[in-house]
C-alpha cells in the first residue's frame, strides 16, 4: 500500500485548495440564488406573452366527448373550466369529473371535438369557461376608454333599463377582460350595468413606456379613466370588481382616484393584498434562501435595481401593502379567497378582514384553488355577490 508520495500536497496546501474549492462552490450557488432572485423580481413586472402549459392532454375519446388530463390540484376540481390547447381547436370548454386515478383526470368535454380535430399534448387548465361575450348571449357593446396610457379597449354590458350603477371588472395578472366574463351574468341579474376593462401592458390595451406591469401602483390610473368613462354616460356610483392582480388594481384605485367617492364597494376574488407574501411565496416555491428573497424585493423597490429587472420606476410595496394601509380604506369590501389558492397565499386577505371586520367580509373556500371560486361553486359564488349588493342597496333586480 502507496502511504504517500514525495509529490502530494502538503497539508496547508491541501486546506487551501479545499478552501478554494468550497468558496468557488458557495459563489456559484450565492450567483445561481442571485439570478433566481432577478428572475422572481422580473417575472412579477413582465407581462407574459404565452401561456405556460400546466397539464398534459393524455387521450380523447371523440364519440364519448370526453378527455383525459395529466391530474393536477387544479385539473381535478369539480365544475366548468375551460382547457388552452394548440391545434385546430385552441380552446375547450370541459365539464364534470367522470373518472380519476392518481396520476390522470378524464372529464366530460362540453365544446365538440371532431374527427378531424387535432388537439396537442400540452394544455393550460382555466377558470375563464368563457372567452368571448358572445358566448354570454346578452347585449353588449365594444366601446374604448380613454386612460393616460391610451385608448383601453372594453366590453360594456348595459343593464336591461339601464342603470345608475355600474361594475367595473378588472382582470388579472398575465389575463385579459376574458377573465371577467363569469361575473357579468351575476350583475345583469342584480340590474347592473358591467364595463369589463383592459389595462396597460395587458396585451390588449396599449403598452406603457416601461411595458411592464407596475403590480397596480400604476395600473389603477387606467381603472380611474374606466370610473371616469362611466360617470359620463350616467353612472351615479360604481362598484370595482378585480382578481387575482386586478385585486391589487382596484385597492390602489379606491386609495389614490380623486373619483373614490363615487365608488360604492369593492368585491374582490383571490385578490393581491400583499406583494411580500406573493412574492415570498413564489421565492419559497423554489427554495430559495431568504435573504436571497430580499434581494428579489429590493429589485423592485430600488430605482438602479428596478432598472435592472425593467420594471421602470421603482415600485413601493409599502403603498402596495393594504393590511398596512387597512385604517385608510373606507369602502365596504366583499374579499372571496381560497386557503389552498396555490399562487396568491390568502394570508394577507384574512389579515385584511381582521384589521376592519368593519367593511371587510371575508368569504373563505378550501379547495378552490386561484381564481376558481366561481367554477368551483358557480351557485354560491353568484348567491354571495347577490347578497352582499342587495343588503347595501346596490342591486336592482329585474324581472
Amino acid at each position: 500500500m502507496v502511504r504517500g508520495s514525495r509529490h502530494a500536497a502538503p497539508p496547508r496546501a491541501r486546506a487551501l485548495e479545499a478552501l478554494s474549492i468550497a468558496a468557488a462552490g458557495a459563489f456559484g450557488i450565492v450567483v445561481g440564488g442571485t439570478a433566481a432572485a432577478f428572475a422572481i423580481a422580473r417575472k412579477a413586472v413582465t407581462p407574459l406573452t404565452r401561456r405556460i402549459a400546466d397539464t398534459e392532454v393524455l387521450s380523447i375519446d371523440r364519440g364519448a366527448q370526453t378527455i383525459t388530463l395529466g391530474r393536477t390540484p387544479d385539473t381535478v376540481l369539480p365544475g366548468r373550466y375551460g382547457l388552452f390547447v394548440n391545434g385546430s381547436r385552441t380552446y375547450l370548454q370541459l365539464g364534470a369529473v367522470l373518472t380519476s386515478t392518481p396520476t390522470s383526470v378524464t372529464r366530460k368535454l362540453l365544446t365538440h371535438v371532431a374527427e378531424g380535430d387535432e388537439i396537442g399534448r400540452d394544455a393550460t387548465f382555466s377558470g375563464w369557461y368563457f372567452t368571448v361575450p358572445e358566448q354570454l348571449h346578452l347585449p353588449y357593446a365594444d366601446v374604448v376608454v380613454d386612460a393616460p396610457v391610451g385608448a383601453c379597449p372594453a366590453w360594456l354590458f348595459p343593464a336591461e333599463g339601464g342603470s345608475d350603477t355600474w361594475v367595473i371588472a378588472v382582470h388579472g395578472r398575465g389575463t385579459t377582460r376574458s377573465e371577467v366574463l363569469r361575473a357579468v351574468p351575476v350583475y345583469r341579474a342584480a340590474g347592473l350595468t358591467t364595463l369589463a376593462v383592459s389595462y396597460r401592458n395587458d396585451s390588449e390595451a396599449p403598452r406603457s413606456g416601461s411595458g411592464r406591469y407596475g403590480l397596480g401602483a400604476t395600473e389603477w390610473r387606467d381603472i380611474d379613466a374606466a370610473i371616469r368613462f362611466a360617470l359620463a354616460r350616467g353612472a351615479e356610483r360604481v362598484v370595482l370588481m378585480g382578481w387575482s392582480m386586478g385585486g391589487a388594481i382596484v385597492l390602489q384605485t379606491v386609495l389614490n382616484s380623486p373619483r373614490a367617492d363615487r365608488v360604492a364597494g369593492v368585491i374582490l376574488d383571490s385578490p393581491v393584498v400583499d406583494w411580500r407574501l406573493v412574492l415570498d411565496y413564489q421565492a419559497r416555491a423554489l427554495r430559495l434562501p431568504v435573504p436571497l428573497t430580499h434581494i428579489a424585493l429590493r429589485q423592485l423597490t430600488l430605482p438602479s435595481w428596478s432598472r435592472v429587472v425593467r420594471s421602470g420606476n421603482a415600485i413601493s410595496l409599502n403603498d402596495l401593502d393594504v393590511v398596512r394601509r387597512a385604517p385608510e380604506l373606507t369602502h365596504p369590501i366583499l374579499l372571496l379567497h381560497s386557503d389552498d389558492d396555490g399562487f396568491v397565499p390568502s394570508g394577507a386577505s384574512r389579515a385584511l378582514a381582521d384589521a376592519r371586520p368593519d367593511l371587510v367580509e371575508l368569504v373563505s373556500y378550501e379547495e378552490a384553488r386561484h381564481t376558481k371560486l366561481w367554477n368551483f361553486d358557480e351557485q354560491g359564488w353568484s348567491a354571495h355577490i347577490a347578497d352582499w349588493l342587495s343588503a347595501r342597496g346596490l342591486s336592482r333586480p329585474t324581472g
